[in-house]
Formats: structure tokens, C-alpha cells, sequence
């Protein structure tokens, strides 16, 4: 009988998500490269969409998942025992935090993260008005997709949470006209993931910090793409002078492994407890396992000291990647996007870089730019190696 490859195994009982998966079949990665079943390797220029900050099986990560794992793994139902993974990890984070960011809800992911926050919000606020922005991303389950502010995105799966408003983003002027006693809670990234790395102004935020503050509405900043280092500061809301009531964390959190959370004051959280009882909970949130990762991950970064070189590597890239056909270079820190202006060119690039072993991607709400977002660890020769092959991908496509 003849053996079914992995590849159809995959095409045939993976479930999908697009006509056309890239199937590249890893075998094992390492630091900032990716291998394939013929041995050969790959920079990964996108860390598995920001979430391999630290890189692929760093020695750290492995050796805390390994010892955790020999020790113990799922125990109970979230919130019931008391585990040292989980304590450390929130001791760890509320201490890179300020004072009214104190308590941490675990979760799986950052979509469930963003889903506990909206409930927070209506939990604390007893109001049921959302705002949100348009192009903005928080996952995709229903509360998430509701304050998705891309509609081709959503239209398939109304109805949706009623009550939503989406706002244009870095409007000062919809802020200060549509935040009001009704608002429950605005929830934005500081930096938007998928429009091609849309930095908000610090005008901007200030103006929703303020008109949260005087209408008692909650302030969600959604950092699940933005944290653990990838903005050049810990969380890019430490550069805008603004502080949020809850704060999304996922994706480079747990160096590898998949864990979530929102952050925001016990008090705020303690709303859960009662009224009902349990009023928010998960069975694998906080898994002894992923918070011992996540320790290792926010260690590694703090005494690798990999946030201090993140501006000057990225400066590096923009100035390594001049070309004609790039229109525009734009985000922040570890979170570049190329425009080439069209959607068919940006996507034979990509499928170039690929097959010239370069992993890079487009983006959810702009398909004619292609996403930076290496891992934090990446060293110059490697980011000009990568730059190299972005380039003769380019000049290959368009000669």
C-alpha cells in the first residue's frame, strides 16, 4: 500500500482556513530559522505573526516548559488552586505595570483575552455600548469579531453584538463627538496589526484617555501583537503617556506555547466573583506549563536586554530596504510594513521570498503590503540576509 504524505494528511483532515495554504512542512526550528523536511532552512521575518519573540525553541523557554512539565501540568479548572507558575507570572508582569494594572486573567488566547475584557467592561460599567475602530483587529470569535472594524470580515457571521460603534482611527475629532455616558468601554490598538502597522498618535490616545475619563467609560488597549517587547519598549503603551484600564496581552507571551490575558485592577476583577458567581472562567487559562514559559520568555527578554536594540535594528531595515517599487515603509519598532501598491505584485514578492527562504506575509486589511515582524533576537547579518532576499525577490518579479 502506498503511504499517504504528511502533506495530503494535512489537505485532508487539517481543517482550512484558505483555498491556497502555504503547506511549507517544518520539521523543527531553531532561534530565528525554520527547517523543512528536505533540511532546508528559512529566516522567519514574521515570528509566526509575533509570536515567537524570543525565537524558536530559546534554550530558556525549553528548559522552563521541560522542568514544569516534569512537575505538574493541568491540575484544575482555572482559578481554584494556588500555582506558582501562575503567581510568579503575574507577579512578574503587574510589576512591569503600573499601579492600577494589579490583577491577571488568564487565557488561551488573545481572543479570549479581548472577550473577558469586553465583559468587564459591561460587568463594571452595567452599560453595553462598544467602541471600537475601523481596521482593527481583536481576534475572531463573536465578541471579538463584533468590534473588528473590517466589515468583509464580519458580514458572514452576523448577527453580532448589537450596540457597536466604529470610529475612524486617529480621528481626535470622532472621539471627542461619540464617547459618552453610554460608552461601556473603547478598545484600540496602539499599533494596528493587520493595516499594514497603523501607529495611533499620542494626540489621539490622550484624547480617549481623557473622554473615558470624564463619560466613566474603560479604556481596552489591545496589545496582543504590540507586547512583549516588539514596539521597543516592554508594552508601546509606556511611549504615549496614556494608561489603560485593562490591557490585552497574548501571541509573544508565551515564548511559543499558547496562553492569554487581561490585566486590569483587582478591584475591577473582583466584579467576576459574585453576581453571579464564576462570572468568567476557562478550564485551561493559566496552565502551569505556558505561564512557566511565559515566565522564561519576559526573563529572557529583560536580561538579554533585547528591547534596547529593537529602534536601531529597525532603523537598519528601513534603510536596507530602498527600492522603487516600495512606495512606503511604515510602523514601529519590530512591526514594519512594505506598501507596494498592488495587491498581485506584493503577493508574487512574498511567494518569491518564500521559495528563496524567507518567510513573510501580507496582511488581514491590506493586501498590497507585505509584514516585518522577525523575532527579537535577530542578529544585523541576519536581517541583511533577509533585506537581500526581500530585494532580488523585488527585481526578480518586476524585470
Amino acid at each position: 500500500m502506498m503511504q499517504i504524505s504528511n502533506r495530503q494528511l494535512f489537505l485532508n483532515h487539517v481543517a482550512q482556513v484558505s483555498p491556497k495554504p502555504m503547506d511549507l512542512e517544518i520539521v523543527k526550528a531553531n532561534g530565528v530559522h525554520l527547517y523543512d523536511v528536505q533540511d532546508r532552512s528559512y529566516i522567519d521575518f514574521i515570528s509566526g505573526i509575533s509570536v515567537s519573540n524570543v525565537g524558536h525553541c530559546h534554550p530558556n523557554v525549553v528548559k522552563a516548559i521541560q522542568r514544569q512539565a516534569e512537575t505538574y501540568m493541568h491540575l484544575m479548572v482555572y482559578g481554584e488552586y494556588v500555582q506558582a507558575p501562575q503567581i510568579q507570572l503575574a507577579k512578574a508582569l503587574t510589576d512591569l505595570l503600573p499601579k492600577n494594572l494589579n490583577s491577571v486573567f488568564y487565557t488561551n488566547s488573545g481572543t479570549e483575552a479581548t472577550e473577558g475584557a469586553l465583559k468587564l467592561a459591561k460587568r463594571v460599567t452595567g452599560r453595553t455600548e462598544l467602541i471600537c475602530f475601523k481596521d482593527s483587529y481583536h481576534g475572531s470569535s463573536h465578541g471579538s469579531l463584533s468590534v473588528m472594524g473590517n466589515e468583509e470580515f464580519k458580514q458572514a457571521f452576523r448577527p453580532l453584538l448589537p450596540d457597536v460603534k466604529i470610529l475612524e482611527y486617529n480621528s481626535v475629532e470622532e472621539v471627542r463627538k461619540h464617547i459618552t455616558s453610554k460608552t461601556a468601554a473603547v478598545i484600540l490598538e496602539p499599533v494596528q496589526s493587520e493595516t499594514g502597522y497603523t501607529v495611533a498618535t499620542n494626540e489621539f490616545l490622550r484624547s480617549i484617555r481623557q473622554a473615558c475619563d470624564e463619560q466613566g467609560a474603560l479604556l481596552i488597549l489591545d496589545e496582543i501583537q504590540n507586547g512583549f517587547g516588539r514596539s521597543g519598549t516592554f508594552f508601546a503603551f509606556e511611549q504615549t503617556g496614556i494608561v489603560p484600564d485593562i490591557l490585552l496581552l497574548a501571541k509573544g507571551m508565551g515564548g511559543g506555547l499558547p496562553i492569554g490575558c487581561f490585566i486590569s485592577s483587582q478591584q475591577l476583577l473582583n466584579e467576576f466573583t459574585h453576581d453571579p458567581v464564576l462570572g468568567n472562567i476557562n478550564t485551561f487559562g493559566g496552565n502551569a506549563v505556558c505561564c512557566a514559559a511565559s515566565l522564561a520568555c519576559l526573563q529572557t527578554i529583560q536580561s538579554e536586554k533585547l528591547m534596547e536594540d529593537i529602534e536601531r535594528k529597525s532603523e537598519l531595515i528601513r534603510s536596507l530596504l530602498t527600492h522603487p517599487a516600495i512606495k512606503a515603509i511604515k510602523g514601529k519598532g519590530f512591526m514594519l510594513s512594505l506598501d507596494f501598491g498592488n495587491v498581485e505584485l506584493n503577493f508574487k514578492i512574498i511567494e518569491t521570498c518564500v521559495r528563496n527562504g524567507l518567510i513573510v506575509d501580507w496582511f488581514l486589511f491590506n493586501a498590497h503590503s507585505m509584514r516585518i515582524a522577525p523575532p527579537l533576537i535577530i542578529s544585523d547579518d541576519e536581517i541583511k540576509e533577509a533585506c537581500t532576499i526581500i530585494l532580488r525577490s523585488i527585481d526578480r518579479i518586476i524585470s
